[in-house]
């Protein structure tokens, strides 16, 4: 398997589970309608836990734009690389949405409710303030930026970006970033749903425009650059300070 290859598949899987909880919860006559926010947070965490199980020998499983460039800033990954990679993800993200409707088509249809419908694909602010939201999703990916180079004890800094070692999120260890990114849903999560990784939140926007879902509404692209230039400021921020530190 390619790191490519990799990296769209691993990041298929999580927004699969992501988005499928989302649809699970929210779209009408589920077996899971109402389930709450603890589902939630706990189907999105054990999706990252999938995804990194799978991409992680092959691509060091980043599965996230932010994740990618955040490493990039710290030296531990080519930027030679970066491009691709964040395609592999999007494609991945849009793939993992597709199936999501796919499996969910007929409770799309029973839907009346356009928001919960676009929900499904993206992250939404309860309160629209953009400042606020911003900070929000930067807040909740330096957590799990500077968390990952913690966990990881600084071998990411440390490895050389030529190295043959896939540097990401599975260097850290499925488990403990499943775990990262459970807390960060639970605690964090509130103010706009902790997008915290912009093809998570991109990838599905663009197939809720462009697939044929009955009374879906707004895609809401007037919201859509805080989900992904948050989260991207976010990592940023983290791998600076690490270096600083």
């Amino acid at each position: 398997m390619t790191p490519f290859i990799a990296e769209l598949l691993g990041t298929m899987l999580l927004i699969l589970m992501g988005a499928g909880v989302c649809a699970n919860v929210l779209l009408s006559k589920t077996k899971g309608n109402s389930a709450g926010w603890m589902v939630v947070t706990t189907a999105w965490a054990m999706g990252v836990f999938i995804g990194v199980v799978v991409a992680g020998p092959y691509s060091g499983a980043h599965l996230n734009p932010a994740v990618t460039l955040g490493l990039a800033i710290a030296g531990s990954f080519p930027w030679a690389d970066v491009a691709s990679f964040i395609l592999a993800q999007m494609l991945g993200a849009a793939l993992g949405a597709f199936l999501v409707w796919v499996a969910y088509k007929d409770h799309f249809d029973a839907t009346e409710d356009a928001k919960s419908k676009l929900c499904v694909f993206t992250t939404s602010a309860e309160i629209e303030k953009p400042v606020s939201n911003f900070l929000t999703e930067a807040i909740g990916t330096f957590v799990l930026m500077f968390v990952v180079f913690y966990i990881a004890d600084g071998q990411l800094v440390n490895t050389a970006s030529n190295s043959t070692m896939p540097i990401g999120l599975g260097s850290v260890g499925a488990i403990p970033v499943a775990f990262t990114v459970w807390v960060i849903g639970l605690s964090l999560g509130g103010p706009t749903g902790y997008a915290i990784n912009p093809a998570r939140d991109l990838a599905p926007r663009i197939m809720h425009a462009l697939l044929p879902i009955k009374g879906k509404g707004s895609s809401r692209w007037d919201y859509a650059w805080i989900p992904v230039f948050g989260p991207i400021a976010g990592a940023a921020i983290a791998a600076l300070l690490f270096i600083l530190l």
